[in-house]
């Protein structure tokens, strides 16, 4: 058996037990089952194991989008590797691209536990983390201590809790400076439900004024560092069409570099009846890739092909991705089917896409 059908086969050999690993990490509290798991993957990467299943990703159908060659069109969601220390593992397992964060100036605790929950009959997950992670110099010193990824890396940033929102700018702006030197792109959350008053930053209004303020750092930190690392907006799902119409016209005007389509919804339709329907927080995994789609297709419509849009929400199969794409996507993120599905849902994206 040659190396890469052995590799394959290890491969295969995990994907088919990820059923009982994840039927073992279901048993126990979701955020528990999510540090042992990342802890996991770390080690698993640093003892070789992962590397024996998993060699290093090909560059199966590279493309350039904004300016940065992506190994493929599949990306690690922000929230999964908040503080970026599992960026080589992550990387090992097929991600071309991988979104750390949300990364605030400052480290902060988060929403009070429990704040992350489990729809199993529905693929779903709602949370109400609340930005927890340990800070933008934490997430700058584990990127620059990785190593074996080679994919595009983004930075998605937000603004501290205690930060009101007349303030916000300050936040933003000192974690485009702290992240700047070693990101490819870097993504600002205007759209997590779960820091009180943030979406209000997606008025058509205060957006154009953080657009601008933030474009102009850029362009002062692109001169500085002698790179151009694109500036990207992640939006909710929970948009009407006339504030579509609206942002797409801010971000045309304001030369926003890329939009990310969406974050997590408030939306409980599609998920009536079950009993952590009533939970605070983003509802995101499968229930919410009609919403998300349906939003990505109205960005796309206003925009023109001008601003590229990373599709994200409810990818669950290769149909799903297919569609973000013809909705408008260049490339499409994932995050809770990871979850329910495992590593060869990614080898399987970044296969055939």
């Amino acid at each position: 058996m040659d190396k890469s059908a052995a590799a394959d086969h290890s491969a295969c050999v995990f994907d088919s037990i990820y059923p009982l690993i994840r039927m073992g990490l279901f048993r126990i509290d979701p955020e528990v089952a999510h540090h042992l798991s990342l802890g996991g993957l770390r080690l698993a990467e640093r003892s070789g194991v992962l590397r024996l299943a998993y060699p290093a990703p090909e560059l199966i159908a590279p493309l350039t989008v904004m300016g940065l060659k992506f190994p493929n069109r599949i990306g690690l969601a922000a929230g999964m590797d908040k503080d970026g220390d599992t960026i080589d593992a992550f990387g090992r397992l097929g991600f071309g691209c991988i979104e750390i964060g949300t990364l605030t100036p400052r480290p902060q605790a988060g929403n009070p536990r429990p704040r992350l929950f489990r729809l199993i009959e529905h693929a779903a997950i709602i949370n109400r983390m609340g930005f927890n992670n340990a800070g933008m110099a934490a997430g700058v010193a584990n990127v620059r201590r990785s190593s074996t990824f080679t994919g595009v890396l983004g930075f998605n940033i937000g603004k501290n809790k205690d930060t009101p929102n007349e303030d916000a700018a300050a936040d933003y702006l000192t974690c485009l400076r702290e992240a700047y030197p070693v990101a490819d792109y870097i993504a600002v959350n205007l759209s997590s439900p779960n820091t009180p008053g943030l979406r209000e930053l997606q008025g058509p209004e205060v957006c154009a004024r953080l657009l601008e303020t933030l474009k102009r750092e850029q362009a002062r930190l692109t001169a500085e560092h002698g790179k151009h690392v694109p500036l990207l907006f992640k939006v909710a799902p929970d948009l009407e069409p006339t504030h579509i119409r609206d942002l797409s016209a801010v971000f045309l005007t304001g030369g926003l570099d890329g939009l990310i389509a969406t974050n997590t919804t408030l939306d409980r339709d599609t998920v009536a009846g079950h009993p952590r329907a009533a939970e605070a927080g983003g509802l995101s995994g499968r229930p919410a890739f009609r919403k998300s789609t349906a939003v990505l297709q109205a960005f796309a419509s206003h925009l023109g092909g001008r601003v590229p849009i990373i599709g994200v929400g409810g990818i669950s199969s290769l149909e799903d991705a297919r569609e973000k794409l013809r909705a408008g996507a260049v490339l499409v993120q994932v995050y809770t089917a990871f979850i329910y599905q495992g590593p060869g849902l990614i080898r399987k994206l970044a296969q055939e896409l």
